[in-house]
């Protein structure tokens, strides 16, 4: 019965996020479904020493995950309390023995909050981005992924500029991206998580437009009230393998902005050849992969050529 059912269901999943998809372009009106969004006067306009939970994914990109926990040892928080949480899987063994490497150091002003699900609940980012989200204390969110990495300084002044605001998304108006590096880059595979540096690689500043998937930047108040497309269930649903993360549109749609941009320094961000949904290594995998070593060459020319 379950197998006879399987192609529809598998219609039903395509038309659910193909009406989703049209919905973040624009096509609905996103006050259909967001009605829990808080008003810009019923935010808190936090000032002084905030408190930011900053929420990664990792899924066998542990060599990635390394560089940016230990950016948060190399270059801790002075002037704001960090909580970082990462969801991962607990049969990514290298994930494990990583998180249990830097749990098991103290740094000032951060807390570690490791947060192991099945796998199926991994793959879908949204299901832990809205575990969080209606979970958290902090002040403010930053969703991200866990090849950004943190700067010396960065989140004090991302702190700084997020004194007395309540917008309800904000994101760097400057990110420094690495050159695409192959998987199998000596500089991605440090000895140790301990050595585990960016200074080795190369960086070009990109001008950011929107508060894309990384650097979504997310008001507490609002987190808690809307969650992470909390009113879509269908980005909530546990899935067999990593899913685009079509979501993140959506949580701006439903946010009614593209985010507002603000100045901070020392983010990075660490590209790589292979993405999580290019590891089945077919054509398909390979064309992707190529597809998106074009498009990353042709966008550092024209940031160049500026």
């Amino acid at each position: 019965m379950t197998a006879a059912r399987a192609p529809w269901r598998r219609a039903w999943d395509a038309a659910q996020l193909a009406f989703w998809r049209a919905a973040a372009s624009g096509w609905v009106p996103a006050r259909w479904f967001n009605a829990g969004l808080p008003p810009p006067e019923a935010r808190h306009a936090r000032t002084g020493a905030l408190d930011i939970e900053i929420v990664s994914h990792c899924w066998r990109y542990a060599h990635l995950l390394a560089f940016q926990l230990n950016s948060l040892v190399r270059h801790p928080p002075r002037r704001t309390r960090v909580t970082m949480t990462v969801f991962h899987a607990p049969d990514d063994d290298a994930t494990v023995e990583l998180l249990a490497h830097f749990g098991a150091i103290t740094v000032p002003n951060v807390r570690w909050n490791w947060q192991p699900r099945p796998k199926e609940r991994l793959f879908r980012r949204a299901i832990g981005r809205h575990e969080a989200a209606v979970a958290t204390r902090a002040d403010w969110v930053w969703f991200t992924d866990c090849d950004v990495v943190f700067g010396p300084g960065c989140l004090d002044a991302l702190a700084d500029a997020l004194q007395g605001r309540r917008d309800a998304l904000v994101y760097p108006r400057v990110e420094a991206c690495s050159e695409l590096l192959a998987d199998d880059d000596p500089r991605l595979h440090p000895a140790d998580p301990a050595s585990a540096d960016i200074g080795a690689m190369q960086f070009v500043p990109l001008a950011v437009t929107r508060a894309t998937g990384p650097l979504q930047v997310t008001h507490g108040d609002v987190a808690r009230a809307l969650g992470y497309c909390g009113p879509i269930g269908f980005y909530h649903r546990p899935a067999e393998r990593w899913q685009k993360a079509h979501e993140d549109r959506a949580h701006r749609w439903l946010l009614q902005t593209q985010g507002m941009p603000i100045d901070v320094p020392q983010v990075h961000r660490i590209r790589h050849a292979s993405k999580g949904r290019y590891a089945d290594g077919g054509v398909m995998a390979r064309l992707r992969r190529w597809w998106r070593q074009r498009l990353t060459a042709a966008r550092d020319a024209r940031e160049r050529a500026r």
